[in-house]
């Protein structure tokens, strides 16, 4: 992990507030997907939307603009943005005028495409122009509630089991946790799997999602070895695999990989964030 020793996370940092676009420390895909079994022809479609909520600047007379954004960022991009540095960044807004909502916008999408080397979407709205509805859960069947015996909580592929007959569903979990690569802080998610194959034994399903629960990895990166482990173990034909996590310092990620090239519903925010 030489990439990271650059990086704020675990450091004291300085709250700059003045525009500053070298904050953002970029981090390449390719070490932790080499653990995974990726290599350069990705095997899923995906993106990684990230949703901030703490992003404010001046306008030319001084007064602030409060605002969310939501960025898109493509599970192909080379780099992904490490997310203490990300906030950095969005911080030196705060106290640098900008003439509109244009500008920052066009800014903020020139500095994150520069530095993942891809076309990052980027949406900005003012506080009074968002109508996001928060969603307690997501759609599927729930898995918490079955009744099982947890003793692994390190990352256990081989507890993914399958049976015979063959169907499409989808299924979701709020116990998926996992823990930071650099700070050990714990990321809590909520995930949804959505398959078509044979089936994959529920319990046993819940257990290998329970099995993350000491697993020091990026978020991006526990939901590839999510998608990669059950095209493994369990071969379905069609497989997507969404995760949204709690947000941490005004941010929240969520990687969605699919086989599917699938529209993602951009609005949707779970009771957790």
């Amino acid at each position: 992990m030489s990439y990271l020793v650059d990086s704020p996370l675990g450091k004291k940092s300085d709250y700059v507030t003045t525009y500053q676009p070298d904050l953002l420390f970029a981090i390449p895909r390719s070490q932790q997907r080499e653990n995974i079994g990726i290599h350069d022809n990705l095997p899923f479609y995906g993106v990684d939307v990230w949703n901030a909520y703490e992003l404010s600047w001046l306008n030319t007379k001084g007064k602030p603009v409060v605002a969310m954004a939501q960025f898109q960022f493509p599970c192909s991009s080379p780099n992904i943005i490490e997310s203490k540095s990300f906030k950095l960044y969005l911080n030196s807004f705060n106290n640098t005028k900008f003439t509109s909502l244009d500008e920052v916008y066009k800014i903020i999408k020139n500095d994150l495409s520069k530095a993942t080397h891809a076309d990052v979407k980027v949406d900005i709205h003012l506080l009074h122009q968002t109508s996001e509805e928060i969603q307690r859960q997501f759609d599927g069947i729930y898995l918490d509630e079955l009744d099982i015996t947890c003793e692994n909580y390190h990352v256990d592929p081989t507890l993914l089991t399958i049976e015979e007959n063959i169907i499409s569903e989808t299924v979701y979990s709020d116990l998926l946790k996992s823990n930071c690569l650099i700070t050990g802080q714990p990321d809590w998610g909520s995930l949804q799997i959505s398959y078509t194959g044979k089936k994959i034994q529920h319990q046993n399903l819940l257990k290998y999602i329970v099995s993350f629960r000491n697993h020091i990895e990026f978020h991006e990166h526990c939901v590839e070895r999510i998608f990669m482990d059950i095209m493994q173990y369990c071969q379905p034909t069609k497989l997507t695999v969404y995760a949204r996590y709690v947000r941490r310092g005004g941010l929240d990620i969520n990687p969605f990989r699919s086989t599917e090239i699938t529209p993602l519903d951009q609005s949707l925010r779970l009771c957790r964030q």
